[in-house]
């Protein structure tokens, strides 16, 4: 329901597989599943979720609990396995300096305002920013493997194996799912506190005139 409704003001939910057990492509994937499955083992991986069309200025930079930013954190972090999550650069703004992070903002009479790079994910001080919102989420390994790890006996305390169940191997193109609905779930709740009205038609025309709002103020500016 919240795919339809935000298809309908132009927005949509994609996904990808980043990375299966440290190997990217299709074809590394599988062996690392296929060398997996034969040792009894399984594997965790990263898988991206990008939403393109957003209007700027979902979310608030006023309350750290509605920032648009930490909405998707939590929402991406409660899927079971999921143990981290990043935006844009992710972890990787750590390690340069700010004229390698920051995305400089341009302005044309076609585009409006724009940005040429996308570093910080399409998410500013909790804000979208008119940018595809490009969210990462590394998942750990299945916990039930068929070669069990060690464990411990309940009620003797004593070393003893752990159970031995039907497992996958690897479940991160299926989180991958998930996570769009995840973000769907939050970027349809966003819109409607921004735009939110009784019809649709109401919707789409206070969309258009915020996405315009911009140009006019400009052209009204000088």
């Amino acid at each position: 329901v919240c795919r339809q409704f935000l298809a309908e003001l132009g927005i949509s939910v994609l996904s990808r597989i980043v990375s299966v057990g440290g190997k990217s492509g299709k074809k590394n994937i599988q062996a690392v599943i296929d060398t997996a499955r034969k040792k009894g083992d399984t594997l965790g991986g990263i898988f991206e979720v990008r939403a393109k069309g957003i209007p700027a200025g979902l979310g608030t930079y006023a309350q750290y609990d509605r920032r648009l930013d930490g909405r998707l954190a939590l929402a991406l972090v409660s899927i079971p396995a999921v143990k981290g999550v990043e935006f844009g650069l992710g972890f990787q703004v750590a390690d340069r300096p700010g004229s390698k992070v920051h995305d400089p903002i341009y302005y044309s009479k076609n585009k409006g305002f724009f940005h040429r790079t996308n570093n910080a994910g399409g998410i500013e001080g909790g804000i979208s920013n008119g940018e595809d919102i490009v969210c990462r989420c590394a998942m750990k390994p299945i916990a039930t493997l068929m070669k069990p790890l060690a464990s411990v006996n309940m009620r003797t305390g004593r070393p003893a194996g752990a159970a031995t169940e039907r497992s996958d191997v690897c479940a991160v193109e299926s989180a991958a799912v998930v996570g769009e609905a995840m973000v769907s779930l939050v970027l349809c709740e966003a819109v409607l506190e921004r735009f939110g009205q009784d019809r649709m038609s109401m919707i789409k025309s206070g969309l258009t005139a915020w996405r315009n709002g911009s140009k006019k103020l400009l052209a009204k500016d000088g």
